[in-house]
C-alpha cells in the first residue's frame, strides 16, 4: 500500500479518536477542554499513532483495537508542543499555521490545558478495555519513561541550556535523541506492546524509532531554514532568534540531508533483521527524509 493511501485511511479514525478522548464540555470549567481541542484538533501529520498502529499491523495485530492507546501518544506530544510554545520556553505565537494555544487563551489556560493533555493519556491507558493489565503498566511504564525526566522533558533542558551556547553535533544529538527520538521510539514500542512482540523485537523497534526520530528532526531544522513562514507563520523561526544550535548551523544544509539519510538507511537495517523491511515502516522511514513540510 501507497503511504499515502495508508495515512488517508488512517487518519479519520485518528481524529476521531481523539475528539472522543477530550469531548467538548460545558461545565463550569470547560475551557480546558475547548483550549485542549483547539491545540489537539488543530492539525498535524498524527506521525506518533500512525506508526503505532503501522506497527501494530506489521506485526499481524488488529490495528482498529489499538487506535486508543496509539492516540495517547498524540496527547502527549501536543502537551509538549503548547508547552514548548509558551513565553517562557521558545515564546512562538503560531502553531500550524494559527495563533499558540498561549495566544488564542493565555498563559495560565495554555499551561493548564497541557497538564490536562499530559495527565489524562495515562488515566486513558489506565482504563483502555483493549489492553490487559500487563499490557497496560508496560504501556504506562514506556511513556512516562520516554516522555519523562530522563527522555523528552530531559531533552528540552538540554536544549534551554544550550541556549547561546558554542555545542558540537554530539551534544545537539543527544539533545534530541530525547526530545523527539524517545517519543517517536515509544511510538514503536506501544505497536510491539499491544502485538505482545518478543522483547528483542520491541527493543529493535524503539532504535528505529530513534534513528527516524534524529532524521525527522535534521529535516525539520533544514525546513526551519527553507520554509520557515510555512511552518511557523514567520520569516525567522524561533530557534534563531533563541540563539539556538541546530543542525543546519552545524553542518549545513547539504551536512544535513546526509546525515539523514544515514539515520534512515541504519533504521531500514533494524526492520530487515526481523523480515519487516517490506511493512509501512519502510515507507514512513523514507516520508520523514522526504518531507517539505
Amino acid at each position: 500500500m501507497m503511504l499515502e493511501t495508508y495515512m488517508a485511511e488512517r487518519l479519520p479514525y485518528i481524529e476521531a479518536t481523539l475528539s472522543h478522548l477530550i469531548p467538548e464540555d460545558h461545565s463550569s470549567h470547560g475551557i480546558l477542554s475547548q483550549a485542549a481541542r483547539y491545540s489537539l484538533l488543530g492539525g498535524g501529520k498524527r506521525i506518533r499513532p500512525l506508526l503505532a498502529l503501522a506497527t501494530v499491523e506489521a506485526l499481524g495485530s488488529n490495528w482498529r483495537k489499538a487506535l486508543t492507546s496509539a492516540c495517547t501518544l498524540e496527547l502527549i506530544h501536543t502537551y509538549s508542543l503548547i508547552h514548548d510554545d509558551l513565553p517562557c520556553m521558545d515564546n512562538d505565537d503560531f502553531r500550524r499555521g494559527k495563533p499558540s494555544l498561549h495566544k488564542q487563551y493565555n498563559e495560565g489556560i495554555a499551561t493548564l490545558a497541557g497538564d490536562y493533555l499530559l495527565t489524562h493519556a495515562f488515566y486513558i491507558l489506565a482504563k483502555d478495555f483493549e489492553l490487559d493489565d500487563s499490557q497496560k503498566v508496560k504501556m504506562i511504564h514506556c511513556l512516562a519513561d520516554k516522555s519523562g525526566g530522563s527522555g523528552m522533558i530531559a531533552g528540552q533542558i538540554l536544549d534551554i541550556e544550550a541556549e547561546h551556547h558554542n555545542i558540537d553535533v554530539n551534544f545537539l544529538k543527544n539533545i534530541h535523541l530525547k526530545k523527539t527520538g524517545q517519543l517517536m521510539a515509544a511510538s514503536l514500542e506501544f505497536g510491539a506492546i499491544f502485538s505482545s512482540a518478543h522483547a528483542t523485537i520491541q527493543a529493535d523497534l524503539a532504535e528505529f524509532g530513534e534513528k527516524i526520530g534524529l532524521a525527522f528532526q535534521i529535516i525539520d531544522d533544514v525546513l526551519d531554514i527553507t520554509n520557515s513562514e510555512t511552518k511557523h507563520g514567520k520569516k525567522v523561526s524561533s530557534d534563531r532568534i533563541n540563539g539556538k544550535t541546530t543542525y543546519v548551523t552545524l553542518l549545513g544544509v547539504e551536512g544535513c540531508q546526509k546525515l539523514a539519510a544515514q539515520y534512515h538507511q541504519e533504521s531500514i537495517g533494524l526492520l530487515k533483521k526481523h523480515g519487516l523491511e517490506n511493512s509501512i515502516l519502510t515507507r514512513f522511514a523514507q516520508f520523514l527524509v522526504a518531507r517539505k513540510n
